[in-house]
């Protein structure tokens, strides 16, 4: 019992916090993070380059997949350009998996995780305009792939 409400509860704060990156996402957004992203993720093959470097870099398809469902959420991607990233995602998670294996060592979030809701909380309390969008959008992604 204890298992199935705390899947439910996981769910729902997964559910929450897609809605405040979605809408921090929103807020944020600015010609210049569209053109960024435009070219990042340009055609399929440079769109999978990039979300394998972004998997690797933060050791986590989830977080990944997280922002770029977001950015597709919010009008930033297409519907295409995030399917190129997430399927880099998946390949990134295959090379996290060997840098693991060749090297031994391995970085962890999670010690930083309550940090940065913290300091996301904050900002999107404190914070007006743009910059508020900064902080709903850093707390959401971390309490999503916190958990």
């Amino acid at each position: 019992m204890s298992t199935a409400i705390s899947t439910l509860g996981g769910i729902g704060l997964f559910l929450l916090g897609m809605t405040v990156m979605t809408e921090g996402l929103k807020t944020l957004a600015g010609t210049a993070l569209r053109v960024v992203l435009g070219k990042a993720a340009s055609t399929p093959l440079l769109g999978s380059f990039w979300g394998a470097i972004v998997t690797l870099l933060v050791q986590s398809s989830s977080a990944t997949t997280m922002t770029t469902i977001g950015l597709v959420s919010a009008g930033l991607l297409t519907f295409q350009q995030g399917l190129s990233l997430v399927f880099g995602a998946n390949i990134g998670t295959t090379g996290t998996g060997w840098l693991v294996a060749l090297i031994g060592v391995r970085v962890s979030l999670t010690a930083a995780a309550l940090p940065m809701i913290f300091v996301g909380a904050l900002t999107k309390l404190l914070a007006k305009g743009r910059i508020s969008g900064v902080g709903a959008r850093s707390r959401a992604l971390d309490s999503c792939c916190s958990v």
